[in-house]
């Protein structure tokens, strides 16, 4: 066990595309959440003893639109529950959400890596996604972390967003790489149900570029990032060397980690399990003791060889057969032959140095792809 994810479902304003599990802040028990949450940390731990954790990543919702107390409180229980010494410590925030005390904070505690829901640097843009930072915010955020001692910083950006141009985006990635940051993530619009944008799509109401440009501004991001030497290391993140996200890597290596919070997902002892999502029930559970486990599925071997594929074929490495044998005590070429033969064929995947690997070509095509490792 490498890994720890901790939710925070609360945020001040929902984003028009977020699926996440997530609650309006006013009106919440906040304060008892977070108790709630380092109780399912004590008991976990108790059931699932580990030595040392790696990385812990903490997201949301948005983790910062805790009051400073309430985030002292938090990064306090965290220290002293988990098992974690010098490892990756990512906090996810917004621009504009961190004050210097909130900073100093999480300084303090050793957090040693922030991500910044950026999406884009076109204010109008930023409205119509349902965004309440503007770009001016990002700049002063960025400024403030950096001057509080942040090195290892993270912006996502989005593409494919409701009438979003080519130029456009060429111009939110130009002002991002102007930062000159270690860390870049970089997603497409996926319209979710129980969105904003889903209700709106289904009225007819949704006005998104096409396919065609959609990819065309997928080019363009990789293209870009090379050129000012990040290192495209999955499907959407780009790194300078040494700054992947080592948190991001447990689970497309498809190693297991816990997952605390209400609506967390974990994966312990061969077991997903996922928490139950709405936050009174959540803490009602912990109030009696118990984890808050609303469903929770052990896998077979078919469908870890399956995840062992799709998950690891996001990274640029892709998948190697030695460690598959290893790890499965099969050959991937007898378990998958056929899928890899017709994506090789395709000029979708490629097999070099031991290693079966997405072709440029078939990053374009990843969902497809990795949807072909489904044994049915």
């Amino acid at each position: 066990m490498k890994a720890a994810y901790i939710h925070i479902p609360f945020c001040e304003h929902i984003c028009f595309y977020c699926d996440f599990n997530k609650v309006f802040l006013k009106g919440q028990p906040v304060d008892e959440y977070i108790e709630a949450l380092l109780r399912e940390m004590k008991i976990q731990l108790e059931i699932t003893p580990v030595k040392e954790l790696e990385t812990i990543f903490v997201g949301g919702g948005t983790p910062t639109v805790l009051d400073e107390n309430q985030l002292d409180r938090l990064c306090n229980g965290i220290r002293s529950i988990l098992p974690f010494q010098n490892g990756e410590f990512t906090f996810e925030a917004n621009p504009g959400d961190l004050s210097d005390e909130k900073l100093s904070i999480l300084h303090e505690y050793g957090v040693n890596r922030l991500s910044f829901g950026v999406q884009s640097f076109n204010n109008e843009l930023l409205k119509k996604i349902g965004r309440t930072h503007t770009s001016d915010d990002v700049f002063e955020t960025l400024n403030k972390a950096r001057n509080a001692g942040f090195e290892n910083i993270s912006i996502d950006l989005m593409y494919a967003l409701p009438g979003q141009t080519e130029n456009d985006f060429r111009s939110t990635l130009k002002t991002a790489l102007d930062l000159d940051l270690p860390h870049y993530s970089s997603y497409s619009l996926i319209v979710e149900p129980k969105t904003i944008f889903y209700n709106l799509m289904r009225k007819g109401k949704l006005h998104l570029p096409s396919e065609d440009v959609e990819a065309r501004m997928y080019d363009i991001l990789m293209t870009e990032m090379e050129k000012h030497g990040l290192h495209q290391y999955e499907i959407s993140n780009f790194a300078k060397p040494g700054y992947e996200s080592k948190h991001n890597l447990v689970y497309w290596d498809n190693e297991e980690y816990f997952g605390f919070g209400a609506g967390a997902h974990s994966y312990v002892e061969q077991v997903r399990k996922s928490n139950f999502g709405p936050v009174k029930k959540y803490i009602h559970h912990l109030d009696k003791e118990e984890l808050p486990i609303f469903e929770q599925h052990k896998l077979t071997k078919q469908e870890m060889m399956e995840e062992e594929m799709f998950l690891g074929l996001r990274k640029n490495n892709g998948v190697s057969l030695s460690l598959f044998k290893e790890k499965y005590e099969e050959n991937v070429l007898n378990v998958f032959g056929d899928a890899i033969s017709e994506m090789v064929e395709r000029k979708l995947l490629e097999i070099v140095d031991n290693r079966i690997k997405l072709t440029k070509e078939g990053r374009f095509l990843g969902n497809e792809v990795f949807q072909s490792f489904l044994l049915l």
